[in-house]
C-alpha cells in the first residue's frame, strides 16, 4: 500500500473529519494491539445508567490525537519551536497512552493484572510496537515516560489540561447525554501557551479553565462515581476475584482468560502481553454467561445480578458504615441465601472513594499574564471558587443486596 493511500480521514461524531497524520501512524491504528481498543468500552459499564455510553477506548484515542494536532498548530503560532519529529511523537504517544487498558477499562483496573496500572501496560505496548517498527517510537516513548527535554510535550500527553481529559471530557458528555459536563475544548487549546518549558494558559482563558474544572467534578459525581455505575462495576470486580477463589479444570472460561484467572501472574508482566493483547470486554461477558450456571451459590448470584441488572444497593455517607448495620446486613445475606458468614463479603462491602476535580500537587494550571507573570487558576480565578474544589472529597459508598437492607 502506497504511503498516499495511508492519509485516511475519519468521520467522528464529536469532531467531524479526523485526518490520519502520517503513514507510521496509519500502521499503529492498523496493528493488533489498537485495533484491540474498539472492543473495550471506555466507561465500562456505565451504560446500564447511561444507555449511549457505549463508545470505545479506540474512539478517544483517535479524538485524543484529533486534538493534540490541533495544541501544536496553536503552539507553533505562537512562536514554539515543535519540529516534525516532535509531532510525530507526541501524537503517537498520545493514540497509544491508553493501549494498556483492560476489559471495561477503569472498572476492572488492578483486577486482570492485579497491582499493575494500565499505564505501566501501555508503556510495554509502545516498547514491543518499538522493536517491531525498528524503532521508530523511540521519541515518543521518551516523551510519554517524560524524559524528552522539553517538558511541555509531556504536559500535552498527561497534565492537569491535558488532550487526553479534554477529548474524555466532551466525548463522554456527548454519549451519555449529560450536558453538565460540556467543556468548550476548541476554546481551551486556542488559550494554550509556553512558559519556563511548562505548559500554560493565556489568561484571557480563565474562564474556560474555571469551567472545564467544574465540568470535570460534575461530571465525576453524577457519571463516572454515580452510585449505579459503582454498584455495577463493583459487582464485576467481585466476579472476578470470587472466580478465581472457587476455580477448577472443569471451570468453563474463555481460554484467553483463562491464564488471568487460574495462574499466578509473573512478576515480569512484560511476558503477559501476547495473551493480554487478545483479552477483551466480550472474554468476560462470556465467562460471565457461563459462570451464572456454576454450582457456587455466590458466584452464580453475583453473575446472574449482573446479567438482569438486578445491582447491590449503595448507601452514600461522609464516614465509615456503622460496623453493627454491616453485621445485620451480613447475618440477613447468609440466611436468606444460605451461604457462609465469610462469604457475604462478596456482597455487602464498603468501598471509600474520592473526587479531586483540580490537583494542584500533580500540575498546576498556571494562567499566563501580558507581564509574563503566571499564577495558579486557584487563586486567580474571581467568579467560581476554584480553590475550594481542588480539595478532595471523599464519599463512603456500602454496597448490599436491596431485600437485606433494615426496615424502617
Amino acid at each position: 500500500m502506497s504511503h498516499r493511500n495511508k492519509l485516511k480521514i475519519l468521520n467522528d461524531p464529536i469532531y467531524g473529519f479526523i485526518t490520519i497524520p502520517d503513514a507510521l501512524i496509519f500502521d499503529l491504528i492498523e496493528h493488533p494491539y489498537f485495533q484491540r481498543l474498539r472492543r473495550i468500552t471506555q466507561l465500562g459499564l456505565t451504560y446500564l445508567v447511561y444507555p449511549g455510553a457505549y463508545h470505545t477506548r479506540f474512539h478517544h484515542a483517535l479524538g485524543a490525537m484529533h486534538l493534540m494536532g490541533k495544541a501544536v498548530r496553536i503552539l507553533r503560532s505562537k512562536g514554539h519551536l515543535i519540529t516534525e519529529e516532535e509531532e510525530q511523537a507526541v501524537n503517537i504517544a498520545i493514540l497509544l497512552h491508553d493501549i494498556g487498558h483492560g476489559p471495561f477499562s477503569h472498572a476492572l483496573e488492578n483486577s486482570i493484572v492485579p497491582g499493575i496500572k494500565h499505564e505501566k501496560l501501555s508503556l510495554e505496548f509502545m516498547k514491543a510496537l518499538n522493536q517491531e517498527f525498528d524503532g521508530r517510537l523511540e521519541l515518543a516513548i521518551q516523551i510519554f515516560t517524560n524524559q524528552y527535554p522539553k517538558k511541555f510535550l509531556h504536559q500535552l500527553i498527561s497534565s492537569q489540561l491535558d488532550m487526553d481529559r479534554l477529548d474524555y471530557l466532551r466525548r463522554d458528555c456527548f454519549y451519555t447525554g449529560v450536558s453538565e459536563g460540556q467543556v468548550n475544548s476548541e476554546r481551551l487549546i486556542t488559550m494554550l501557551n509556553v512558559a519556563d518549558d511548562q505548559l500554560v494558559v493565556d489568561s484571557k482563558g480563565i474562564y474556560s479553565v474555571e469551567k472545564f474544572i467544574v465540568a470535570r467534578r460534575l461530571m465525576y459525581w453524577q457519571v463516572y462515581l454515580h452510585k449505579t455505575v459503582l454498584s455495577a462495576e463493583f459487582l464485576l470486580i467481585k466476579i472476578l476475584s470470587r472466580a478465581r477463589a472457587v476455580y477448577n479444570e472443569q471451570m468453563i472460561i474463555p481460554s484467553v482468560l483463562k491464564r488471568f484467572i487460574r495462574e499466578n501472574l509473573p512478576a515480569e508482566y512484560s511476558s503477559l502481553l501476547p495473551y493480554y493483547a487478545q483479552l477483551d470486554d466480550y472474554d468476560i461477558m462470556s465467562a460471565i454467561k457461563e459462570w451464572q450456571h456454576h454450582d457456587d451459590p455466590v458466584l452464580s448470584m453475583l453473575c446472574k445480578s449482573l446479567l438482569k441488572r438486578k445491582l447491590l444497593g449503595a448507601y452514600i455517607s461522609n464516614t465509615l458504615p456503622d460496623h453493627t448495620l454491616v453485621q445485620n446486613i451480613r447475618e440477613c445475606v447468609a440466611s436468606r441465601y444460605g451461604i457462609r458468614h465469610e462469604d457475604t463479603a462478596f456482597l455487602v462491602f464498603n468501598e471509600a472513594l474520592t473526587n479531586n476535580a483540580y490537583d494542584p500537587q500533580r500540575h498546576r494550571i498556571n494562567l499566563l499574564y501580558r507581564d509574563g507573570s503566571l499564577q495558579d487558576i486557584a487563586l486567580a480565578a474571581d467568579q467560581l471558587n476554584i480553590s475550594a474544589l481542588a480539595q478532595p472529597v471523599t464519599k463512603h459508598f456500602l454496597f448490599y443486596p436491596k431485600e437485606c437492607w433494615p426496615k424502617g
